[in-house]
């Protein structure tokens, strides 16, 4: 008797352990699920630490973007970027340099969580990254000494020509500088430096950036070229669809209001305005180009 009285008590105890478990597992599926939510509510757009946007940029870009001599991102983008984000309700924002080369792959696999480095739109890069609306158009420039015999497309003929791998410039060139030799590299900075030394005839960047150059290293813009058809946007990874509205209504109210042609004027001060990011009122009145 005492020991079929046992066994039946050993039977109960497992069958309650058992129970005591399932009971145990569902509430903390339930907590799970809790959390969860809370978490999607803490972090609605997927960034990857909460209240931080990660950004992949370029640090010798300038006025677009680059470090100045504290190390400090500043620039046209970097200032746009910072003031659309606290817009969303986002203050901590971390600039970091990248090659662009590997720039929008960094964004595409979760590295960063927006690339911002007048980034141009182009149905290439719209495999790899989703993109805000576009804020930024302008030129295209083949930048070269005073003394060479560059003036059009076709003198570039026979000649070696940097271009920063992965670039608008870069794709440019493949397509219509077929006679060309193209010289690859990570950065501006190392292209110009060619050109100083000799290395290379030319260097094939961007108008503003050109600038720079052109004062610090005694070149000229030998062409210009158009390319207002792939303007800049912010590259974000595919599937934040969430993400990607709150940037653009930001990003549209700032050129409402006015923000984006105070830092465009800062930024690009002589350099034709596009007219389509204007205030509304502003648009078309015969001010800009």
């Amino acid at each position: 008797m005492a020991r079929k009285s046992f066994r039946r008590t050993a039977g109960r105890t497992a069958i309650a352990a058992a129970i005591a478990g399932v009971l145990a597992l569902t509430a903390c599926a339930q907590g799970g699920t809790a959390s969860s939510g809370s978490d999607a509510d803490d972090n609605p757009y997927g960034l990857i630490t909460p209240g931080q946007i990660r950004v992949a940029s370029l640090g010798d870009s300038k006025p677009y973007t680059f470090t100045d001599e504290s190390g400090t991102f500043t620039g046209f983008d970097v200032e746009l970027f910072t003031d659309v984000a606290g817009r969303i309700g986002i203050d901590d924002v971390v600039f970091t340099g990248q090659d662009f080369s590997g720039l929008l792959a960094a964004v595409s696999n979760g590295q960063f969580d927006v690339g911002v480095a007048a980034i141009g739109i182009t149905e290439e890069r719209e495999k790899t990254v989703d993109f805000s609306d576009g804020y930024l158009a302008g030129y295209l420039t083949v930048m070269a000494s005073p003394d060479s015999d560059i003036t059009d497309e076709d003198s570039l003929a026979g000649k070696r020509l940097g271009v920063v791998q992965g670039t608008l410039q870069e794709a440019y060139a493949v397509k219509n500088f077929t006679d060309t030799e193209l010289v690859r590299f990570p950065d501006n900075n190392s292209a110009i430096s060619a050109v100083v030394s000799g290395s290379i005839d030319a260097h094939f960047l961007d108008y503003e950036a050109a600038k720079e150059y052109a004062d610090q290293y005694g070149l000229e813009n030998a062409i210009d070229i158009p390319s207002f058809d792939a303007p800049a946007g912010f590259a974000i990874a595919k599937g934040k669809d969430e993400f990607k509205k709150a940037l653009n209504d930001a990003l549209h109210e700032a050129m409402e209001d006015g923000t984006w042609k105070e830092l465009y004027e800062k930024w690009f001060p002589g350099s034709p305005m596009p007219d389509q990011y204007l205030p509304s009122d502003e648009q078309g009145d015969g001010d800009s180009e």
